[in-house]
């Protein structure tokens, strides 16, 4: 039950920050003015920054929850 457990929430935290990998995608590419230009934040360069904060956190939550596995194996069963 404990592995079965910890596997779902690795995908659920995984899926979390792959949705806040391509929001930071999206706020980028509107600060810079390339994409989806009908919106408040087209050509603003701060969100752009806020994006690639975002971008950035996310990325570091898939390679925090994934690189986890050995922590939980190494754990004693009980």
């Amino acid at each position: 039950m404990n592995e079965l457990f910890h596997g779902a929430m690795r995908a659920i935290v995984s899926l979390i920050g792959l949705a806040m990998v391509l929001m930071g995608g999206i706020w980028i590419l509107q600060g810079f003015n390339i994409a989806f230009l009908n919106s408040f934040m087209a050509n603003d360069k701060q969100w752009a920054l806020w994006g690639a904060i975002l971008a950035l956190v996310g990325a570091a939550q898939i390679y925090w929850c994934n690189s986890r596995e050995g922590y939980y194996a190494s754990r004693p069963k009980g």
